[in-house]
């Protein structure tokens, strides 16, 4: 049974109390404010049931709770990605051994010691933090696993190692060739989230299966490390008696840090006001939206069909390299969710000539590195029409967000 259905199920049932307690109340109430009477059995009644019967749910005592406004007792926990999160924390209620939380307590200070850095990783997570939470619930995976990105990379898609690793999951060109991550010069898998969230998901999965027998803990080290290291660590501590559980192992001093630093961002988001922290709000659902494509779009292309920002598509589609999606090596094009679904089905297709209309793309939104010459090929106008139609006195002074007319009328 997955995370989500265990959920699911636990909502239903916490559904059904409070429908439970509701009709609990509206009886109490009503027991209240009636005028009660004696039978001549000797049971009291009230003005609405006078000479029936007391049923038992009339003689069940009703809490105090209950004798008040049910509303005012009923108190919400507001619906958020950190609630989500939190909610889907498994770790979190673990005792370890002294000498291992001793370990985690370290980065919890040392993280507490920083709370600006905290609030900017955080703050960087927010258009990533809800869509990953989801992909590691339906898994059934530990939620502790969807901050794994503020270990790795601070939640910088475009995060580059020195060692060559790079993208929010900081794959090596080597293991991320292995697992299918498309790289090119047009393209690369590696910082397209999306595409590197799934890959490092299965990764963890296959390794825990594989190796540790479902150990998350075990593959978060392989992951890091690799599992050739920690294997022979495993066997080394399994010789001298130990179990061979992570906490057991001798590991290179990045792996050693690499669990315990999990475990304490974790402890912190499990309670932040504990520990002094404000996080960013975010909300519940994913901040983009999938778009399928089957033929090739610039960035501005998309820029001008959906009225968005090239800087805002830009950072949600990090894989990117040159400023357009090739459907030879990406297929997936992220937008913001607040974008029109018609649009954005309209772009799907194809049809920019439906696009251009609905959107009134009879102007042109200036982008860092646009010349007259480029625009003018792109809509097949003529450049001195442009540049007469627009007033435009100094054809090399274009401004970024500066709007141009792309007819004479």
């Amino acid at each position: 049974m997955t995370y989500r259905t265990i959920r699911q199920r636990l909502l239903l049932s916490a559904g059904s109390t409070v429908i439970m307690g509701l009709m609990l109340a509206a009886a109490a109430n009503s027991q209240a404010s009636a005028p009660a009477y004696e039978t001549s059995a000797g049971t009291t009644t009230t003005s609405s049931n006078a000479g029936q019967t007391a049923s038992p749910i009339d003689k069940m005592p009703y809490p105090t709770p209950f004798q008040t406004h049910f509303w005012e007792a009923l108190e919400l926990e507001p619906q958020d990605a950190w609630t989500t999160l939190r909610n889907s924390f498994q770790w979190q209620e673990k005792t370890l051994p002294a000498e291992a939380q001793a370990r985690v307590d370290e980065w919890i200070e040392h993280y507490r010691s920083s709370p600006e850095n905290i609030a900017t990783i955080t703050e960087r997570a927010t258009p990533w933090l809800a869509w990953i939470t989801q992909q590691v619930s339906e898994r059934g995976l530990p939620g502790e696993v969807a901050l794994i990105p503020f270990v790795e990379s601070s939640f910088d898609p475009g995060a580059r190692s020195h060692r060559g690793a790079a993208g929010l999951w900081q794959f090596m060109p080597g293991t991320g060739d292995a697992l299918g991550l498309v790289r090119n010069g047009n393209y690369d898998g590696r910082l397209d989230v999306v595409t590197s969230t799934e890959a490092a998901l299965d990764y963890l999965e296959m390794q825990a299966d594989q190796w540790y027998e479902g150990d998350l803990m075990l593959s978060l080290a392989a992951y890091n490390a690799g599992a050739g290291t920690v294997n022979n660590a495993q066997r080394q501590v399994q010789s001298q008696g130990l179990s061979g559980e992570y906490w057991d192992l001798s590991l290179p001093y990045e792996t050693m840090q690499y669990v315990p630093k999990l475990k304490a961002i974790a402890t912190i988001i499990n309670d932040p006001e504990q520990y002094g922290v404000s996080l960013p709000e975010i909300h519940i659902d994913p901040a983009f939206a999938k778009v399928q494509l089957a033929h090739a779009v610039s960035l501005t292309e998309a820029s001008q069909m959906l009225d968005v920002s090239k800087t805002a598509l830009a950072e949600l589609n990090p894989g990117l390299l040159n400023g357009s999606i090739d459907p030879r090596s990406a297929q997936t094009l992220l937008v913001p969710e607040e974008v029109d679904k018609q649009v954005l089905a309209q772009l799907s297709q194809g049809n920019s000539q439906a696009l251009a209309q609905n959107n009134g793309a009879d102007t042109h939104r200036v982008e860092r590195g646009d010349s007259l010459s480029a625009i003018a090929a792109r809509y097949n106008i003529n450049q001195q029409d442009l540049i007469r139609w627009n007033a435009i006195d100094r054809p090399s002074a274009l401004q970024p967000g500066q709007l141009l007319t792309l007819s004479g009328r």
